[in-house]
């Protein structure tokens, strides 16, 4: 006799596990826009200018971000394939690595006595550090959930209802963020090709003349 809560195709409680890992990529673009969201908010709300390296992991944030994205998209379509999300958590982990090693190199760079570091902190951590917990969790959590795919890769998503919306509101998210977060990189870099080790202000609207002078040098 099949039941509600047996696991097997096309029951309830199979149907559920099915959704885990599309839900776990709304977390990815959700989350990850998130942060992505805290280190603009920090740096226009205490002109605290992002370093190139800072600018890296914001990239492979995105990048991860990205990842969970493919696989939110395709979901909409009604189906997601295997495929389908090997290559979305594949982008995922390449993110998520990439943005780990920038991270952990900034970390390296300022871990002797004494060093304050490069920018604020947030809860006694500064971000680099924080985005480098946050890397190696991701990590960690597709392993975790990829090691149950055989129940949590559900081929069937729904095309309508709470699924789908807050898949839509997640790519929105994402895609907005992405283009802030860039008009922010071309202002701190302006029309020039490299972003100062040590930015210290919007070069684009001293560029223009908006600004006279010039951005003072920081060591």
């Amino acid at each position: 006799m099949v039941t509600p809560t047996t696991l097997g195709t096309g029951t309830t409680e199979h149907t559920r596990l099915g959704r885990v890992q599309y839900w776990l990529a709304v977390v990815f673009v959700v989350g990850w826009t998130g942060v992505v969201c805290g280190g603009l908010a920090v740096q226009f709300g205490t002109w605290d200018y992002p370093c190139p390296l800072c600018m890296v992991q914001r990239n492979f944030m995105t990048l991860a971000a990205l990842g969970g994205a493919y696989i939110v998209a395709k979901g909409l379509r009604g189906t997601i394939t295997r495929r389908d999300y090997m290559t979305g958590w594949g982008l995922a982990i390449v993110g998520c690595f990439g943005g780990g090693f920038a991270a952990w190199r900034q970390t390296m760079l300022h871990i002797l006595p004494g060093d304050p570091g490069y920018g604020g902190t947030v809860l006694g951590l500064h971000l680099y550090v924080w985005a480098l917990i946050l890397f190696v969790a991701a990590i960690a959590t597709i392993g975790v959930v990829l090691s149950f795919a055989h129940a949590t890769a559900g081929e069937t998503i729904p095309t309508g209802g709470v699924a789908a919306r807050i898949g839509r509101l997640a790519l929105w998210f994402c895609g907005l963020v992405i283009v802030i977060n860039l008009v922010a990189v071309f202002l701190l870099e302006g029309l020039h090709w490299f972003l100062p080790d040590n930015p210290s202000c919007y070069q684009f609207f001293h560029d223009i003349g908006v600004i006279d002078g010039t951005c003072p040098v920081i060591e």
